[in-house]
């Protein structure tokens, strides 16, 4: 019975962190510290799944603990792979901008005079 209140406390616990990160993965002021909450939310569900296969005795809930835990490192590597993509994107439209406004200010100083 006493392990029962641990395991209850514990994921109580798992729980409001769980809502703390999520917090983080909405309000990050930077995609890597999105990226980093949702990682983390990943982590905590899987701990939360572990600990309730140890509190229902439940020997499948680890084969769902370890198909979720591959299922979370893709879909952040995903998420990683895609905000890449994002800024090599905004990186390459930046430079074709500053080099378009470079050979305008070029092309109007040495004809114009």
């Amino acid at each position: 019975m006493l392990y029962h209140y641990i395991y209850l406390t514990t994921l109580i616990i798992l729980a409001l962190m769980l809502f703390a990160c999520l917090i983080r993965a909405v309000r990050g002021p930077r995609v890597a510290d999105r990226i980093v909450a949702v990682n983390m939310m990943g982590t905590m569900v899987m701990v939360m799944i572990a600990v309730l296969a140890l509190m229902l005795n439940e020997g499948y809930l680890v084969d769902v603990c370890l198909i979720y835990a591959m299922i979370s490192f893709l879909a952040v590597v995903i998420i990683s792979k895609v905000y890449i993509g994002v800024y090599e994107e905004r990186l390459h439209r930046t430079q074709s901008a500053d080099d378009t406004a470079a050979d305008t200010e070029g092309g109007m100083s040495d004809g114009s005079i």
